[in-house]
């Protein structure tokens, strides 16, 4: 008898563990960045991933990979293979989540989703605007489907978009870490350039996965654009593009900017596409920023000539993780402002807090050969 108290008090703190370890899930009223009210099952089981992967990974924790129900997963492979290659060494089972085909290219497929069986949809807002009827289709099965929107690259839609997930998958607390570190970087960053009243230097930023000798994606109101303006620029593309597309090379010269920042990722498929990012050398990086320097008319711009010219990862858009860039922007714009800010580090900590992978390589970089400003 003398023992039965010890093992009552074992079998206790073990059942106690385990239910610790379940958290049940009920109906929660989730407002998504687009004003919907959806009611889901939360923290959801099954979770169908169409956008945003590793804000969901960082939002989510250690749980978060286990309840990946499906995912739309190709333009993150395709574009970051080397990034998806670490998070799949340190997460196998990600390797056997179904994929169930990208928007962009039109092979995302319903029928793979309702496979999938998921418990909640969430998708990017431009993949719930182009899927139309589908989404329709889903929630006619009582699938519910949630929008959040990085590509704004507002304040407003990262930390709404955030605490969506952190809704969806039952970590609220985390979000809400994450989300506040982001608003204070974009706090002092506003804060800063508004005590300062500058006149706000003209900045040009352009996707460079086609090479110097054809002039490729920049900027208006969203994306990169968004950033620069969030970050105190004056982008001379707004102008002229509203979303995304290319700019007139003679426009871009009569603009003379003071700022140019060329953006791009690891895998490329042109030799002298800016290539920056997961295992990717400085020395790669600085050829192939130095490249751009060389297009017609380019040696006259006020950029080029102050050698105010910048790498930046383009990978690293689109997601909470684009804190690090607009440090990174902020400094290009205004150096002796924001001395004292490390975007490096910024970058790299964020994944040292909540993310399982170490990334290695160059991430930013000026003209000189230096990632700091």
């Amino acid at each position: 008898m003398q023992y039965l108290p010890r093992f009552s008090k074992l079998a206790l703190g073990l059942l106690t563990c385990c239910l610790a370890g379940l958290t049940a899930a009920k109906p929660v009223v989730i407002e998504d960045v687009l004003g919907r009210k959806v009611t889901v099952d939360a923290p959801a089981k099954r979770v169908l991933l169409g956008f945003y992967i590793e804000d969901y990974f960082a939002v989510a924790g250690d749980k978060g990979y286990d309840r990946l129900a499906g995912m739309s997963r190709g333009w993150f492979v395709k574009s970051r293979p080397a990034t998806w290659a670490m998070y799949v060494a340190s997460k196998p089972q990600l390797a056997k989540v179904p994929d169930v085909g990208n928007v962009q290219d039109q092979s995302f497929s319903i029928e793979k989703v309702l496979a999938a069986k998921p418990d909640v949809v969430v998708l990017a807002d431009w993949q719930y605007k182009a899927l139309g009827a589908e989404v329709a289709r889903l929630e006619s099965l009582r699938i519910p489907v949630v929008v959040v929107d990085y590509n704004a690259q507002t304040l407003e839609r990262h930390l709404a978009s955030t605490r969506v997930l952190g809704e969806v998958t039952g970590e609220t607390a985390r979000a809400k870490r994450i989300a506040d570190d982001y608003r204070q970087v974009v706090t002092t960053i506003t804060q800063r350039i508004a005590k300062a009243k500058r006149p706000q230097p003209r900045v040009y930023i352009e996707l460079g996965d086609k090479g110097p000798a054809e002039y490729s994606y920049t900027y208006g109101k969203n994306m990169w654009g968004a950033m620069a303006q969030l970050a105190g620029g004056n982008n001379v593309a707004a102008p002229f593009v509203e979303n995304w597309g290319t700019i007139h090379p003679e426009q871009l010269l009569a603009s003379k900017p003071e700022v140019i920042l060329i953006a791009g990722y690891e895998s490329v498929t042109s030799s002298s596409a800016m290539q920056i990012g997961q295992d990717i050398p400085a020395a790669t990086a600085l050829q192939r920023l130095k490249g751009f320097t060389g297009r017609s008319g380019w040696a006259e711009l006020p950029a080029v000539k102050k050698q105010r010219v910048y790498a930046v990862y383009h990978g690293a858009t689109r997601s909470v993780m684009d804190a690090a860039l607009l440090q990174y922007i902020a400094k290009t714009l205004y150096p002796d402002l924001f001395r004292d800010l490390d975007p490096q580090a910024t970058y790299l900590g964020f994944y040292q807090r909540y993310l399982p992978i170490r990334p290695q390589g160059t991430f930013m970089l000026g003209i000189n050969g230096k990632t700091a400003v």
